[in-house]
């Protein structure tokens, strides 16, 4: 077998044996089923290795199903890693990367959120609920600096794009977008999500005992937050404070 074919079959089972390892099997309850990374809090009470090992999870699972869904990353998985990673990595010439509107303006907000949800949840005493108190607020900005360190990382780091398929080798194929939209747009998704589960899926759960249906609505109106509950071990639609 060719040294190229080698690196190929490498890689490939690498990163589909990181996508199955790192996706919970979820049964029918609500509490975490598998152990998130634990460490003592930091001075500001963050558990910050928690957040980290959870968010590393978040990011085996997104690449795993770059791998499996899409031809044009497993094309890419030949060659000489680190040559080929350093050729990819380049600062952004312009602001579109030739992915479509909603992957640029929808999923990497989505997955923005995700990040910005596992931060929330491993820093103590962040409000549940959307309201006006200004510790809402100055909680959701916090969490916005996560999904930045997680998009930098997604898109340039040693697990990312740029390693994993070779984004950014074309030029055309890396731009300012996704460093900019994915933690803004993290932030409103958060937001959005936090008045839709507050505002609707609660209302929506009153006027229904049907647990399918009450899980199905949460996780359609909340897919940040649900990607982040997977990513933590816990099924999609967990709630702290609402069993099911």
């Amino acid at each position: 077998m060719s040294i190229l074919s080698t690196t190929l079959l490498t890689r490939t089972t690498l990163a589909l044996l990181l996508a199955v390892g790192s996706t919970p099997l979820y049964a029918q309850s609500d509490p975490p089923l598998l152990p998130t990374v634990s460490a003592t809090d930091d001075e500001n009470g963050a558990d910050v290795l928690g957040a980290f090992g959870d968010s590393l999870r978040l990011l085996l699972i997104e690449h795993g199903a770059r791998v499996i869904f899409q031809e044009k990353t497993r094309q890419e998985l030949g060659g000489n890693f680190w040559v080929d990673y350093r050729k990819s990595v380049r600062w952004p010439g312009h602001w579109e990367d030739t992915d479509a509107w909603y992957v640029n303006y929808i999923g990497h907000p989505i997955h923005g959120a995700a990040a910005g949800y596992i931060w929330i949840d491993h820093e103590p005493g962040d409000p549940t609920n959307i309201s006006l108190d200004s510790r809402y607020w100055w909680s959701r900005l916090r969490a916005m600096a996560f999904p930045a360190s997680y998009s930098l990382q997604f898109e340039i780091g040693p697990l990312s794009e740029a390693s994993i398929g070779n984004v950014g080798m074309d030029p055309k194929t890396t731009g300012w977008v996704d460093h900019v939209v994915t933690p803004l747009g993290a932030f409103g998704f958060i937001v959005a999500e936090d008045a839709l589960d507050r505002y609707f899926v609660q209302w929506f759960e009153r006027h229904t005992s049907n647990r399918i249906a009450r899980a199905a609505v949460r996780i359609g109106f909340n897919p940040g937050r649900s990607l982040a509950n997977g990513a933590s071990g816990r099924a999609p639609w967990y709630r702290p404070d609402r069993p099911l």
